[in-house]
């Protein structure tokens, strides 16, 4: 088995400029994390959406900095060649940059992730700066930013009025000129996308933003078909993992009920004289 080279956050920039598309995807856990590592995937996001993922919370609102910590460390130990990103939860960069410093900095000592990655435009552009400045690669995000979903309407598309695309524009230049390395573009028409990607020089990575971008994002429960109904129109699902689980967990269950599990061959058979046990 080929072992990848893990990237470097100077290679997100060289990649892009080098016209090469590469992808992120999501994991919480080492399992997963492990199994993203024995892939092409280049980038490993520990989202706060493990909230809804792994959590069973209805928004990512929820999810603390102990929550993220716990769940990137698994995730950096399973994923060694791949570029591991930890989402800054919300509240935690909001107040000042002091505040923004001390927790960016509190996740990368305690997880060993790459890169930190913070939602939000202009509106954080001095956090943005001061994390940067404190030696921590960002990555930024706009667009449809879940943590503050409610005050854009709900989780709909962004950038979709010539207002609105003017804004994403200006917090993407923001983002650049306060140093994030990359901007994750969520849920934004393909057209905006594209302009977005002509106005700065950092690469965009795109989930549900059409194909404008350096990078490609997915959720990888998404993507791998692990949920049963929920499926927004941006994800195309490349496996049907939950079929395949569903139908393993049954063959264990008849197998089991009809005594066809286990065999000799999944049980230890040392013969021991069991007359001295009684």
């Amino acid at each position: 088995m080929n072992v990848k080279k893990k990237i470097a956050v100077q290679d997100l920039q060289r990649m892009k400029d080098q016209g090469r598309k590469y992808t992120l995807v999501t994991a919480y856990d080492y399992t997963t994390a492990s199994i993203v590592d024995e892939s092409d995937c280049e980038i490993i996001l520990v989202g706060d959406s493990l909230g809804m993922v792994m959590l069973g919370y209805s928004s990512t609102t929820g999810v603390t900095m102990e929550d993220m910590i716990y769940h990137i460390r698994p995730v950096v130990k399973g994923a060694p060649n791949t570029f591991v990103v930890g989402d800054m939860p919300f509240g935690s960069y909001n107040v000042n940059c002091e505040q923004a410093i001390v927790n960016a900095t509190h996740m990368i000592k305690e997880t060993g992730c790459d890169a930190v990655k913070l939602e939000g435009g202009s509106e954080v552009a001095d956090q943005v700066a001061a994390i940067v400045r404190a030696g921590i690669p960002l990555i930024g995000h706009i667009g449809l930013t879940p943590q503050t979903a409610m005050s854009l309407g709900g989780f709909k598309v962004q950038g979709d009025s010539l207002e609105s695309a003017k804004k994403l524009i200006e917090d993407a230049k923001a983002l650049e000129s306060s140093g994030a390395s990359a901007i994750v573009i969520e849920c934004v028409p393909s057209g905006v996308t594209k302009r977005i990607s002509e106005s700065i020089g950092i690469p965009t990575m795109g989930i549900g933003a059409g194909p404008h971008c350096a990078c490609q994002v997915l959720v990888t429960q998404d993507l791998l078909g692990m949920y049963s109904d929920f499926r927004p129109k941006f994800v195309k699902r490349f496996a049907n993992v939950r079929e395949v689980m569903v139908e393993g967990l049954n063959r264990f269950h008849t197998e089991t009920d009809n005594g066809n599990f286990p065999t000799p061959e999944f049980s230890f058979n040392k013969e021991i004289e069991l007359d001295k046990l009684y």
